[in-house]
């Protein structure tokens, strides 16, 4: 079943216009909602970069709630969303080559006092690309993420770097979409949430870069990503002195906030945190009132 066949139900949710743009030989799908200077005054530009296994629909209540005041961008990394899904063999589907893809967007669309909304492995994504340009970024909100090379790897997140195996379960079983819509959130989803966080993960070819995402987390020194972290995380101290919220949904089960946030404060010690107490990975879903609330005391500080 393709997106253009799911029900009615979640594409109420997302009434948003597409945009699309060409990167890389590839057909990269993002939002741009809200004026670019709204009452003559210039405002900073919202980029929300998702993880996995979400992509734009996660950031909806991001842009209903800043799109009045600001220009909000929501991006679909290659092979999520509503972008093209090259096989893995066309697309390298690593952090670095992410992080490219947002260097063009952002160049092409001549942004600057950018803000970047990030949440699980869109924190890397962001931070890789934020980091090569810092003068472009005046703000950063990281949400339950990690940038930096850390031992603590789930187990059953390991699992997917099992040869075979991954495959079934990743493309052929969709396991870890499907898991996620349960194990990501503290309070649940409604069916039309559910549907359209896996609405663009329907069939195996939609699925690649699902796998790809859980198959480029680091987890050895000899793997093809773990030297775009180490670069990376010499690159976070750019950062130390703008800046920085840590919003953390506090019953997350893979970035718990007493290993992960507090792993970031060692880079940004004046940080802004809220941590939401009732909140899972998924806190835009779980808490978005509390999660914006914050957002908006951190921006309009």
């Amino acid at each position: 079943m393709s997106v253009s066949d799911q029900k009615q139900g979640w594409k109420a949710l997302y009434p948003y216009e597409s945009h699309y743009m060409t990167i890389g030989g590839f057909k990269y799908h993002y939002l741009d909602e809200g004026p670019t200077e709204p009452d003559g005054v210039e405002r900073p530009v919202l980029i929300c970069v998702h993880g996995n296994p979400t992509w734009s629909f996660f950031f909806r209540s991001v842009v209903n709630a800043f799109r009045d005041k600001y220009r909000v961008i929501a991006v679909d990394h290659i092979g999520c969303g509503l972008s093209e899904k090259p096989g893995a063999k066309e697309y390298p589907y690593t952090i670095a080559r992410r992080a490219d893809d947002l260097l063009e967007l952002i160049e092409k669309l001549e942004l600057k006092n950018c803000v970047l909304v990030a949440h699980d492995w869109g924190g890397a994504v962001g931070m890789c690309a934020a980091t090569q340009i810092p003068d472009v970024f005046s703000k950063i909100v990281l949400m339950n993420t990690a940038s930096y090379l850390h031992e603590r790897c789930p187990r059953r997140i390991r699992t997917f770097h099992i040869p075979i195996l991954n495959k079934i379960l990743a493309q052929g079983l969709n396991v870890f979409p499907v898991a996620a819509s349960s194990m990501a959130t503290a309070k649940g989803l409604s069916q039309d949430v559910k549907s359209g966080l896996l609405a663009p993960y329907d069939s195996w070819s939609n699925r690649v870069a699902v796998l790809e995402f859980v198959k480029d987390i680091p987890i050895s020194p000899k793997h093809r990503s773990y030297e775009t972290f180490v670069k990376m995380m010499e690159r976070l101290p750019v950062f130390k002195d703008k800046p920085v919220a840590l919003i953390w949904g506090v019953k997350d089960w893979c970035f718990p906030p007493e290993v992960f946030l507090e792993e970031y404060l060692k880079y940004y010690p004046n940080a802004f945190v809220r941590k939401i107490e009732d909140s899972g990975h998924y806190l835009l879903e779980d808490s978005p009132d509390e999660a914006l609330a914050a957002m908006r005391e951190f921006l309009e500080r």
